[in-house]
């Protein structure tokens, strides 16, 4: 598995120095150079992160601002590449923007930008992170049990196989044991999504403290497999977000 990015830029120069950049850091990097294009991409797919020349390409700004409503990406980490004639960095957090880099960009400015923000691709990964998983679960309709496979699983769901469709808006209770785990999850579903052929997206409704807690570790074990040096990235994000919290609120009670 290896973190995903989206460039939109014109600036074959820009272009030069951000792909190596992020390759070295096993980021892969999708390069494009219509905003109309981009607008498309954006909707459709799913980024950790996403680099604009917001300045030098016509359109950049906008994209940067309608960023947080698009469905797919309002989360993703985003960098805002100015020439210093037109935004200013503060406009540019003021749109959206995580980061902020200013032309001319050196290799080692746009390094120590993305290494400063890979923490935070890979917590922006984990939040949507499914973790494709089969094991055996049982759904529960009132006196009914129904036996299932699942395919996928993840903080907020799991998908399933069934023999038959389940009833629209229907809210079974799901118990399930994770793999090299001892202890069973017992949790109330409600159906996301559902076929003809028994397929079926359930979300998690109600679960405990111990199960949230023994499913987010087992989960953040998979991603390590796949992503090594992810649960040391996951907690240096998750402390940086607490600082950066505690210090707004304590400026916020002044």
């Amino acid at each position: 598995m290896t973190l995903e990015s989206l460039l939109l830029s014109r600036d074959p120069e820009l272009v030069r120095v951000i792909r190596p950049t992020l390759q070295k850091l096993a980021i892969d990097v999708e390069v494009c150079n219509e905003v109309r294009l981009a607008t498309e991409i954006l909707m459709s797919e799913k980024f950790d992160a996403i680099i604009i020349d917001c300045d030098d390409m016509k359109g950049g700004l906008e994209i940067l601002q309608g960023l947080r409503n698009t469905p797919s990406n309002r989360n993703s980490v985003t960098f805002a590449i100015l020439n210093g004639k037109r935004t200013t960095t503060q406009e540019a957090f003021g749109l959206g923007a995580n980061f902020v880099l200013q032309k001319p960009i050196s290799f080692l400015n746009a390094s120590r930008c993305f290494n400063a923000a890979l923490n935070f691709m890979v917590r922006e990964r984990r939040r949507y992170f499914r973790q494709p998983v089969r094991m055996p679960v049982s759904v529960m309709l009132g006196e009914k049990v129904l036996k299932a496979m699942s395919t996928n699983i993840s903080e907020g769901g799991i998908a399933l196989n069934l023999h038959e469709a389940l009833p629209k808006n229907a809210t079974p209770r799901l118990r399930f044991t994770l793999p090299a785990r001892n202890s069973s999850i017992d949790v109330a579903g409600e159906v996301a999504w559902a076929d003809v052929q028994g397929r079926v997206g359930l979300r998690f409704q109600e679960m405990s403290a111990e199960s949230k807690e023994l499913l987010e570790n087992w989960l953040n074990e998979q991603m390590e497999t796949e992503l090594p040096g992810a649960k040391e990235r996951l907690a240096a994000a998750e402390a940086a977000a607490a600082s950066a919290g505690a210090a707004a609120n304590a400026k916020n009670a002044r």
